[in-house]
């Protein structure tokens, strides 16, 4: 029996970085909006012929054998992939994965990743565990793996698939899909790779702790961010398109204060690219600092947008918004 599982990545509109705990817990309403991108991490168990572990990472060009789970706790590269097979005490099997996303793309890919390996593993075990509980798992092993906290959005997009809000409170995160025609919405978007990757563990433990620590700007920056999301739920569910991009915009703003390294002027000259092209916003996926961006206008500009986008210097990436979240398959 062989399992292969696949997951997508995600396009974060609003609210990100917020549902870091305890962040969530210091803004009342706190939220997050997202929609699946068709981008997709990939994962394949097969069995061996023996008690060996066997990983591979086809991005990363890497491969890992051990004897025994036990010993995939440290000393090897493979960190996230090892500490999900080191949880689930599997035996006998070699994991192979691979993503479609751009190494750092910020478009959660190792967030996708982690789901399709949970899944597998937990299909390969049994499949006992509920969607909560694996998303605790994938969680908390990606913080082992990457040394800071990780948020609670991105594994949902993952799973779910579509496009949806994340709401973040005292009793809870709780997922809903928005009432939004993913076409119409696509139709508005694109999205390129800077060709910098970043690394959102470090920037977003900075501002976690910039907030904890009683700065005050940072803490007037996630409130507005709260609100924005909250605004640019309302405008998206009534089709406001001209209202989205106002929201888009006053978001990048306000994360582009929340620290130095959140925009480069490299990236600041796509946008300004994009902009003179006729897009009405645009912001960076994730935490900032490379990795991907987006952009947005009106339907008739996004052509202009994207040739903009590639003469700065930027990859531009082609996608759909996906309403196929994680899927699982046993074959012989």
């Amino acid at each position: 029996m062989r399992i292969e599982a696949s997951a997508p990545t995600r396009i974060d509109l609003a609210g990100g970085t917020l549902d870091i705990w305890p962040l969530y817990l210091f803004h009342h309403g706190a939220q997050t909006l997202n929609a699946a991108i068709s981008l997709r991490a990939r994962c394949t168990i097969t069995p061996r012929n023996d008690r060996r572990l066997v990983m591979v990472s086809e991005d990363a060009g890497q491969r890992v054998e051990v004897e025994h789970w036990s010993q995939l706790r440290d000393g090897h590269d493979l960190k996230l992939l090892g500490r999900l097979l080191l949880y689930f005490q599997a035996e006998g099997l070699e994991l192979q994965t691979s993503s479609e996303s751009p190494f750092g793309a910020g478009i959660a890919g190792s967030s996708a990743l982690n789901i399709a390996v949970c899944g597998a593993l937990n299909e390969w075990t049994g499949g006992r565990r509920t969607a909560d509980e694996i998303f605790q798992i994938a969680m908390n092993v990606e913080a082992q793996a990457i040394d800071v906290p990780t948020g609670v959005q991105d594994y949902r997009p993952a799973y779910y698939g579509g496009v949806s809000a994340v709401e973040l409170g005292v009793d809870g995160v709780r997922r809903v899909a928005l009432s939004v025609a993913p076409e119409e919405l696509q139709q508005r978007l694109a999205l390129a790779y800077t060709n910098a990757s970043r690394n959102s563990g470090i920037n977003n433990w900075e501002v976690t702790k910039r907030h904890i620590d009683g700065d005050a700007a940072v803490q007037g920056s996630f409130a507005r961010i709260r609100d924005i999301a909250g605004a640019m739920r309302q405008a998206l569910e009534r089709r406001d398109w001209a209202e989205v991009g106002r929201q888009i915009a006053a978001e990048w703003e306000n994360r582009k204060r929340l620290a130095p390294g959140v925009t480069t002027p490299e990236i600041d000259a796509m946008m300004e690219a994009a902009r003179r092209a006729g897009a009405l916003a645009g912001k960076v996926c994730g935490a900032g600092g490379g990795g991907c961006l987006f952009c947005f206008g009106e339907p008739d500009v996004i052509p202009a947008v994207r040739d903009a986008l590639a003469r700065a210097g930027a990859r531009v990436l082609d996608f759909r918004i996906e309403a196929e979240g994680l899927t699982i398959q046993r074959l012989p």
